[in-house]
């Protein structure tokens, strides 16, 4: 290297830091260790993005992941080598599973000693290879600047997800030229973004035609931001419209078209709609296990299907679908309604909706309310109403998810933040965190049980740290709650292992870290508390709700089962002729 490049040569370091703030990132969720110790230095010394200490590095990818969801831009972590890039797997596998863009760094011993069992050594590309878009190792310097620019490419291009960019301790060490590209050209991924015109022709043909048609969308939609034009091909057409668990606030919940989520644990007249359309569009959507019950069932009913999605290989994977269009969901949806623009015939439906109608009174999610123990699904609804339906509500995974998935009315996209491939316990905690991160003075509600709020409880800690006002949501049952209504269901009320005998006192564990802590035991008292944590706009609070032990999540489609089987609630006056 002669003198001149000397001087304008960087650490491998420095060029990771710079590359961040090309990249425009504002935040980087992460926890230092040896092998990254070169680019924690660098940020010290920086002021472009903030970087949020975790507790653990599981939470710093959720809390990337939940940041991206609320946003729309790519999230960012930071771990080190070994146990740090290991405890990070399952928040990558987790974002993975439901197409969230994610940039992972993590650090890896020196190159020379890749190989050779070095302290705190795995090899992360090995490792991460089924649950990532893509991973790189860098080896030599001079690549990590492009290496960065195409992680964020590939991460939020085409079919999001998340990329892993392994670096060695030795790399951020040497110097090399600051070189970074504004574009990127790659000759092995060219992600398809425009839907064939005369595929989409045909589907707004089929849509005009169609005496039973039904709307499907999924987390796609979203994830696309096709949400808009969706609302406007829906209203254009007047036709029903259901979301999956990862779609809720892809259409207002609160609109007479909106039947509800469909699927395991979806309303009566979303999964008979379905099961019984003649027409159907599938949005950003993958006819996935949950959504569909058995596919045989499903495939008894003969319909037509048209399915938008940017991922090829999700079109015709599970049901074979008639008309395929591959593209964004906006740019797709955007030329639909262009073309549906253009057709002067208006499709009459009445019939199908008086049908709708009709299975609209069984009011599926009715339940009880008691005057003596708190109802789950009464705190859900009180929390929509104290909220006034416009907060981010996090989950953990469980009964409560389905609660809430069910009871809080999402009229707005990228609100409801939840894993739904994956179905990991405790990501809500972190989850509120990075939803927090992103949106400052916005209403974030992190709705858990007890079983999962302490798989990251250790996050307390960040939350006090920077002073983050969410309000968790505990409906505290003193079980694994999904666990137990399986075993009553399909395991004759053996309830192994799924009875939590031993769990700390909420109140004074919030408090040990400087939160404000609730127990709220009586139904009277469920909504005067609500409004007294989200009065304490600067405050974390902490609401331990003592539920119903014995309240279960219906309807409920049991596994090898078709949509139109249902188990209904004991308190559905319908259930005994609808089973």
């Amino acid at each position: 290297m002669d003198s001149q490049a000397k001087k304008t040569a960087i650490t491998g370091a420095e060029i990771v830091i710079r590359c961040l703030n090309e990249e425009k990132v504002k935040f980087v969720f992460g926890y230092p260790g040896g092998a990254v110790l070169h680019i924690y230095d660098e940020i010290f010394k920086q002021n472009g993005f903030k970087h949020i200490l975790v507790r653990h590095e599981q939470a710093a990818v959720h809390a990337a992941d939940a940041y991206s969801r609320a946003t729309g831009e790519v999230g960012v972590a930071l771990v080190t080598s070994g146990p740090g890039a290991t405890n990070a797997v399952t928040g990558i596998a987790t974002a993975y599973m439901d197409s969230i863009p994610i940039v992972v760094i993590s650090g890896q011993v020196p190159v020379p000693a890749i190989g050779m069992d070095a302290f705190q050594e795995v090899d992360m590309v090995g490792v991460t290879r089924p649950c990532v878009k893509h991973n790189f190792l860098v080896k030599d310097v001079k690549d990590i600047a492009a290496t960065i620019k195409k992680a964020f490419y590939i991460a939020a291009t085409g079919r999001p997800g998340p990329v892993v960019v392994d670096i060695p301790k030795d790399i951020t060490a040497h110097l090399a030229e600051y070189i970074y590209s504004k574009t990127v050209e790659m000759r092995s991924y060219n992600p398809v973004l425009k839907g064939h015109s005369g595929q989409i022709k045909k589907a707004i043909k089929l849509l005009l035609e169609a005496k039973r048609p039904m709307i499907y969308t999924g987390g796609g939609l979203v994830l696309g931001n096709g949400t808009e034009e969706l609302i406007k091909l829906a209203r254009t057409l007047n036709y029903p419209v259901t979301n999956t668990l990862m779609g809720l606030g892809g259409y207002p919940a609160t609109d007479k078209q909106f039947v509800g989520m469909l699927g395991m644990h979806g309303t009566y007249e979303a999964n008979m709609a379905m099961q019984n359309c003649d027409v159907l569009i599938a949005v950003g959507a993958r006819f996935d296990d949950r959504v569909i019950g058995n596919p045989t069932h499903f495939l008894s009913q003969k319909r037509t299907i048209i399915h938008i999605d940017v991922d090829p290989s999700s079109i015709s994977k599970r049901v074979k679908v008639d008309v395929p269009i591959v593209g964004h969901v906006k740019s797709v949806l955007v030329e639909m309604n262009e073309v549906l623009a253009q057709e002067n015939t208006k499709n009459d439906i009445s019939k199908w909706w008086k049908q709708i109608d009709e299975w609209r009174t069984v009011k599926s999610l009715v339940y009880k309310n008691s005057d003596t123990v708190i109802k789950p699904q009464y705190v859900i609804e009180k929390l929509w109403e104290v909220t006034k339906g416009d907060a981010y509500v996090t989950s953990d995974v469980g009964q409560h998810q389905m609660w809430a998935a069910q009871y809080y009315k999402f009229d707005k996209p990228r609100r409801w933040i939840n894993s739904g491939g994956l179905g990991t316990m405790g990501v809500g905690l972190p989850y509120a965190m990075g939803c927090q991160f992103a949106h400052k003075n916005a209403q974030v509600a992190c709705v858990t049980g007890e079983g999962s709020i302490q798989m990251n409880i250790q996050e307390l800690s960040t939350c006090a740290q920077y002073g983050l006002p969410i309000k968790v949501v505990l409906l505290n049952n003193r079980y694994l709650g999904m666990v137990r209504q399986w075993q009553e269901f399909f395991y004759e009320n053996r309830y192994s292992e799924s009875y939590m005998d031993s769990l700390p006192d909420f109140v004074k564990l919030a408090e040990s870290y400087g939160h404000v802590g609730m127990q709220i035991t009586k139904p009277s008292d469920v909504e005067g508390a609500l409004k007294e944590a989200f009065a304490k706009k600067d405050k974390f609070v902490f609401m331990d709700f003592i539920t119903d032990q014995d309240e279960n999540v219906f309807p409920m489609i049991a596994n090898g089962k078709g949509l139109s089987e249902m188990i209904m609630g004991k308190d559905n006056k319908h259930r005994e002729e609808l089973e």
